[in-house]
């Protein structure tokens, strides 16, 4: 059953019922139900209007709420700044590698959920790549029934809540090579790998970044790729199939024996 975690304006679904779900991190509010016609799980990450900023958000309570309510695969949907002044705004995005040296949560913990010691479950994470190359193909094959560019590329999740400096936005697209970035995104990727969930990011070009155009995007710009970043995400949650055999998982754990 996919799950999907949704963001900036995405704050419910019709149709699906609202499930709390206690987690040893806390409690997270799940909308449960059918999506298209098969049953689906959808999480915005915000809360109801926007009431949780980036630093709000308890990554950790989410993700194994998620896994917890029978998630076997996970799509964050993220509205993403774009940091290539080549790109069209208003496209698809997907994501093939992830910039998030920080490793941390909003606040300051380790990004894991590794987080007792001698727990059996306890591990390293070796990932090849963050991002599921089986679910992002699916994702990738409806966004080009949609749009005519998508792009993929590398995401680069910042810390927030404020927006990047010019010489930040500079620094992250010249020294890491990022294409496109968003606040939220890194510790959904990190933990879901860490609970063995397949996960893949699929995004939406809103504006360009900070210095990336000779002028800042207009707001009316911005306001209506919201809007169709909303439209988009919807159709991915009604129409993204998981395959009958589901998804395998495509990293590795390293454990220790008690």
């Amino acid at each position: 059953m996919f799950a999907f975690i949704t963001g900036s304006g995405f704050y419910d679904y019709p149709g699906l019922k609202r499930v709390r779900v206690e987690t040893r991190f806390g409690e997270a509010t799940v909308l449960s139900g059918r999506a298209g016609g098969r049953e689906a799980l959808v999480l915005p990450r915000h809360g109801d209007n926007h009431e949780r900023l980036p630093h709000h958000i308890n990554h950790r309570a989410h993700l194994l709420a998620l896994k917890e309510a029978g998630a076997t695969a996970v799509v964050s949907l993220s509205v993403c700044g774009l940091l290539r002044g080549d790109w069209p705004l208003a496209r698809p995005l997907l994501a093939d590698d992830l910039y998030f040296p920080e490793n941390r949560l909003p606040g300051g913990e380790p990004c894991t959920v590794f987080d007792r010691a001698g727990a059996p479950d306890r591990g390293h994470l070796l990932a090849s790549s963050f991002f599921h190359s089986g679910v992002t193909e699916r994702i990738e094959a409806l966004a080009g029934e949609l749009f005519e560019d998508p792009r993929r590329g590398i995401y680069g999740s910042v810390l927030g809540p404020r927006f990047n400096s010019a010489a930040e936005i500079r620094a992250l697209a010249h020294a890491a090579g990022v294409d496109f970035i968003s606040q939220t995104c890194g510790p959904e990727a990190v933990l879901a790998n860490e609970l063995e969930l397949p996960y893949a990011l699929v995004g939406f070009g809103v504006d360009y970044a900070n210095g990336v155009g000779e002028t800042p995007t207009p707001v009316e710009t911005l306001r209506k790729n919201l809007g169709r970043a909303n439209a988009f995400f919807t159709e991915v949650i009604e129409r993204l199939v998981e395959p009958d055999e589901g998804f395998s998982f495509e990293n590795f754990i390293y454990r220790f024996e008690s």
